[in-house]
């Protein structure tokens, strides 16, 4: 009897073995009985492996359509321009718009609806959602010399989308998924909860290496066909990494970002071998339509101290830094629900946070933005577009 509860035949110990070990591999806890030697129960193993291969095959990786793509970018979009603001000129929107349109098609993705919207915020930052949505910051504009510089910026945001960089993200989310028979556009409850993932990666954890290279890496390709100059994110970022040296932590672009010189070495390394040889810098038009200036870190107004997220804490400025500030408590995560508020609650929904805690202020993610969220429409056609390169020497 002993024999045969504990060991058993060798053919029956190979068949125990194998059952418990795809048990694990899909997910799927074995039982007390089922981690006894042996196995005693062959037919009982069997049937609890078809019933769990059966759970495992209800569900599927996440499926984004492109226009489920579009409708995930608005309501991110949407989060991030009720936070910040948007930049109320039609004059400096429509010179954004024409320099990434240019970028845009370049990369080979002239068929994307591509919105470009300008950040009323001096924070130095950007940010591209899924559809299309690519989001500089006054601050930012403010910070770059010329067109070429700009160019790397969009181009490297862009990339993310044209790459699919955030879809893929969720896609990996083993918390997201969806059952055999679901659409996404169809549940709300899994729509809400991919939006609130999107925001939160956007936002906190940013991409991996490989993500942040390959739109370093492309997004300058895009622009030396073009025919700016590829060394103007190489710039740029050197700038960012001098504005930031007296810092002691990580902050807006460089909290999710590759180490940066690193970064760097590699933008160099790959002008040289790929020989990107484009040159035009286009200075004289950037300062024609781009006036702002510069605001250094200790002087950014920022919003309450309190919950991480892009939106943490209140709308209380918290320009004195020697204050005392009060912990905000925990607030819920973003949801569709609150993404595309009517009437005056934009700014109620801004002031939710897409995870809980509190944690040190950075004046790059946690600055004040401006009160109007509305976008600014600016469309660009083709006879706009050859215009506007061939005024500035480019191909």
């Amino acid at each position: 009897m002993n024999r045969h509860l504990g060991g058993g035949t060798q053919k029956h110990r190979r068949r125990g073995t194998a059952a418990i070990a795809l048990m694990v591999s899909i997910g799927v806890a074995p039982s007390a009985s089922a981690r006894t030697a042996g196995a005693a129960d062959e037919f009982g193993q069997l049937g609890g492996l078809s019933g769990a291969l059966k759970r495992a095959q209800q569900f599927r990786e996440l499926q984004v359509t492109d226009a489920e793509e579009q409708q995930i970018g608005a309501a991110v979009s949407a989060l991030v321009r009720t936070r910040y603001g948007v930049v109320q000129n039609p004059d400096v929107h429509r010179y954004v718009a024409l320099v990434g349109t240019a970028v845009a098609h370049a990369a080979g993705k002239p068929d994307v609806p591509w919105q470009f919207i300008v950040l009323d915020t001096d924070a130095v930052n950007a940010f591209a959602t899924p559809g299309g949505f690519v989001h500089i910051t006054r601050g930012a504009l403010a910070l770059i010399h010329d067109e070429a510089e700009l160019a790397g910026v969009l181009g490297h945001e862009l990339i993310h989308v044209t790459e699919k960089h955030t879809i893929r993200a969720i896609q990996k989310n083993k918390s997201i998924q969806m059952g055999t028979d679901e659409k996404l556009s169809g549940n709300a409850a899994l729509l809400n909860k991919v939006v609130d993932n999107v925001y939160l990666d956007l936002v906190e954890k940013g991409f991996g290496r490989g993500e942040e290279h390959e739109s370093d890496e492309k997004g300058v390709i895009a622009a030396n066909k073009v025919g700016y100059a590829p060394q103007g994110l190489h710039r740029f970022l050197t700038r960012l990494q001098d504005r930031n040296k007296a810092s002691k932590e990580k902050r807006g672009l460089f909290a999710s970002h590759p180490e940066m010189t690193e970064r760097l070495d590699r933008l160099t390394r790959q002008i040289t071998s790929q020989k990107l040889v484009a040159t035009a810098t286009v200075a004289e038009r950037y300062a024609r339509n781009i006036s702002y200036k510069p605001v250094p870190i200790t002087a950014i107004a920022v919003v309450g101290a309190g919950a991480a997220g892009l939106a943490s804490g209140d709308e209380k400025t918290a320009e004195k830094k020697d204050e005392p500030k009060k912990e905000e408590p925990k607030k819920r995560g973003f949801g569709l629900g609150r993404l595309m508020p009517t009437g005056g609650d934009e700014k109620k929904s801004a002031q939710a946070s897409a995870s809980g805690g509190p944690r040190l202020i950075d004046p790059e993610k946690d600055a004040k933005g401006g009160s109007n969220p509305k976008p600014v429409a600016s469309k660009v056609t083709a006879a706009d577009l050859a215009a506007f390169k061939k005024e500035g020497g480019l191909s």
